[in-house]
């Protein structure tokens, strides 16, 4: 595999030790074509989330997905399944760009080739009575559920997903978030590279400045980063004495999550597209998918114990706060295209951004990286 289309000095200045080291060269956040490679190598060559299985199963049981460059069909049945979306004869597609439906078969509206659900032909018209059907099934990509969130990988060959978790599984699990409902969904189009929106997700340097609401309920220099094994990384803050949760007043109207540390906040990022914010009370989760180097559509959804009747109180902080990191994104990517723009160090506590930039480099050098060994390694 090739290695991206980034100088090579600037990838080595963003590898240089904690203290010493730089931002990513600017064209990982300008250039089409670094993009055309992340879609290729960080997205279709990995495990990317596509969203809640029990959102995709209340839209039909078959699904067009399009993971990195690569066209998908999912499946949702008894388990969550995924296929090249192309069919065995002569590779039209099973369902057009977005399609969605219910039915009992995958068909080829081509020549009428059909499918069961698990990706075994079942009809091949005309072909003949020694057509050996078996030997014709949909070529099946890895797919997982996990805490009721989709992950497909569609490269052409996959890390173990709990070589791709590490120890995330550690963190994430106690929120049981496979049995919380999504009571709302907010969708944004965010004109900032996916990669700005992630680093601004992952450091509260900003949060002094730009976040009043979040800085009344969390001291924003709280908590910690871990540095751990796995394609993750993230920190956590701590509430102030007087707040429940994060909310405009510090006040839940929710369900307390039982087995989770009352005062504390996760932020967890999993490679290379979603985010995870665990309350006490909700988990909120961001899934990124980038439309152009500049633009990046942000799913936000909010999820909650389902006898919580109003998820208001959470939906309209984190809405507040969302577009007040947009437009600090923005900001970012519009700065970032200035001709004398050149990257910049890191802040002593923005260790969490030197795992991301650091991890991102290493991909960029040697994309085989991302299917085999874990990106992010223990800082010293």
């Amino acid at each position: 595999m090739s290695p991206a289309p980034l100088a090579a000095d600037g990838l080595a200045a963003a590898l240089r030790p904690f203290g010493q080291s730089r931002m990513l060269p600017v064209a990982a956040y300008t250039d089409e074509r670094v993009l055309a490679w992340e879609r290729r190598h960080l997205f279709a060559g990995s495990w990317t989330c596509l969203g809640r299985t029990a959102q995709l199963a209340a839209d039909g049981n078959q699904h067009q997905v399009t993971v990195g460059d690569v066209s998908v069909v999912v499946t949702v049945g008894e388990q969550v399944r995924a296929f090249a979306n192309a069919c065995r004869h002569r590779g039209h597609e099973l369902l057009g760009a977005g399609q969605r439906c219910e039915r009992r078969a995958l068909v080829c509206p081509y020549h009428g080739w059909s499918y069961d659900l698990d990706g075994a032909l079942r009809t091949a018209p005309r072909m003949g009575d020694d057509f050996e059907a078996r030997a014709f099934g949909l070529v099946e990509l890895p797919a997982v559920d996990w805490h009721g969130w989709v992950f497909v990988n569609a490269g052409a060959a996959a890390m173990p997903f709990e070589q791709h978790l590490g120890t995330l599984d550690d963190l994430v699990a106690p929120y049981a978030a496979e049995h919380l409902t999504v009571k709302a969904v907010h969708r944004y189009e965010v004109g900032a590279n996916w990669k700005i929106i992630a680093e601004n997700y992952h450091e509260c340097y900003h949060c002094p400045l730009i976040h009043p609401e979040l800085c009344a309920v969390t001291p924003p220099t709280s908590g910690d980063n871990w540095h751990e094994p796995g394609n993750w990384l993230g920190g956590s803050m701590q509430l102030r004495e007087h707040a429940e949760t994060m909310s405009l007043d510090g006040r839940s109207r929710g369900v307390m999550l039982p087995g989770v540390d009352p005062r504390e906040v996760r932020y967890l990022g999993l490679f290379p597209n979603l985010l995870l914010s665990l309350h006490p009370d909700y988990v909120m989760a961001h899934r990124m998918v980038p439309l152009a180097a500049d633009r990046t559509f942000v799913e936000c959804s909010w999820l909650f114990d389902d006898k919580v009747a109003d998820p208001a109180y959470a939906v309209d902080f984190w809405d507040v706060t969302n577009r007040q990191d947009w437009a600090a994104c923005e900001s970012v990517q519009r700065g970032m295209s200035s001709p004398h723009y050149t990257p910049g160090p890191l802040a002593p506590n923005e260790t969490a951004i030197y795992d991301w930039v650091t991890m991102l480099a290493r991909a960029y050098r040697d994309p085989a990286g991302v299917l085999g060994p874990q990106l992010v390694e223990n800082r010293t």
